[in-house]
């Protein structure tokens, strides 16, 4: 999966990236939308930092009305007044995207709050309001990452995470057989 950033690209990425992802700042370019949904890949659509349900949910219908019925919808943290985490992880968001749309909801919580203390917290929550999946960050040694280390779980923490969902997923009647553990 890579994101998408501009309409002249969507061929070219489409030919080496199973999943195309429409990432924030994007997610209401409704011709790269198009365009992306045109390539038959599956997409992946992260909402906008001050996107409204409504808005997030309209804006997978340019995808969805371009035949491609592969779209995901990517809670991913919003812009509040709040300071003590990067953004404001919305987890009432998957509760409605559940019962408003037919479309799988992944949750991203190392970008949602963009401290790796909580990420933990954030994905079981996530798993109880029934997210399909979670996009979580990890490297090896997040202290020495590029960019983003301090949402960025490491492997250790990572194998903690999978064991540690096993309960929540079996609480609401989820396969527990998890990628990673």
């Amino acid at each position: 999966m890579t994101e998408l950033l501009a309409e002249e690209d969507v061929e070219r990425v489409a030919e080496v990236a199973d999943v195309l992802q429409i990432g924030t700042r994007n997610a209401q370019n409704f011709r790269l939308l198009q365009r992306a949904a045109r390539s038959g890949r599956p997409i992946l659509l992260k909402r906008g930092m001050s996107m409204k349900m409504e808005e997030w949910l309209l804006a997978a219908e340019y995808a969805l009305a371009e035949g491609n019925s592969q779209v995901m919808l990517c809670e991913r943290g919003i812009r509040t007044f709040e300071t003590y985490t990067r953004n404001t992880l919305d987890l009432s968001a998957v509760a409605i995207a559940k019962k408003e749309s037919h479309l799988p909801v992944v949750v991203d919580p190392s970008q949602g709050c963009g401290r790796a203390d909580l990420v933990v917290e954030l994905c079981k929550a996530a798993v109880v309001l029934g997210a399909d999946a979670l996009l979580v960050e990890v490297h090896p040694d997040p202290s020495g990452a590029w960019s983003d280390g301090q949402q960025q779980l490491d492997f250790a923490a990572f194998g903690q995470l999978m064991q540690g969902l096993r309960p929540f997923l079996q609480a609401v009647g989820r396969p527990v057989e998890l990628a990673g553990a």
